[in-house]
């Protein structure tokens, strides 16, 4: 298996066949609304806008998991993204990302690639790189800056 093999609902509710990025760079994020670190969602944007036309989709997966921080629908979520950092990277519909009922796209994400130590998501903001054939290639912590991975992007980018 790998990464193609999945889909998700888009935020408005279609299922998107992760082979809709297939031959480009993939950054999947766990996002919250209401988080210290919802602020990344602006350098997400810039890494969006500044890589997208070389091959960079980012891909945000709103998540009430911690501390309650995802509590809105998923329009209201919406809303909230363009209003405050105008995003237009692709959101998905709001998911569980641990537990029994977390979204398989993700029990396949933290079985590829473990934190330091565990393979649960501790947080809002964990980061996947995946490459351009659908491998997983690192893991981030919810505190690394999208923009401390641009250098990891453009390597596989340049691919």
């Amino acid at each position: 298996m790998n990464f193609y093999d999945f889909s998700a609902k888009s935020i408005f509710g279609e299922e998107i066949s992760m082979k809709e990025y297939e031959g480009k760079v993939v950054l999947v994020v766990n996002t919250a609304s209401k988080c210290g670190l919802t602020p990344q969602f602006k350098d997400l944007e810039l890494l969006y806008q500044e890589l997208k036309d070389k091959g960079l989709e980012i891909l945000g997966f709103p998540c009430n998991q911690f501390a309650k921080q995802e509590s809105g629908s998923n329009e209201e979520i919406y809303q909230f993204c363009q209003i405050n950092y105008g995003v237009t990277f692709a959101m998905f519909e709001k998911i569980e990302v641990n537990g029994k009922n977390a979204h398989p796209l993700y029990k396949y994400l933290k079985s590829k690639a473990k934190s330091l130590f565990s393979k649960e998501i501790k947080w809002n903001f964990t980061k996947f790189l995946i490459d351009s054939k659908g491998n997983v290639i690192n893991r981030y912590a919810p505190t690394t800056s999208p923009l401390k991975i641009k250098e990891d992007i453009e390597k596989l980018l340049s691919q």
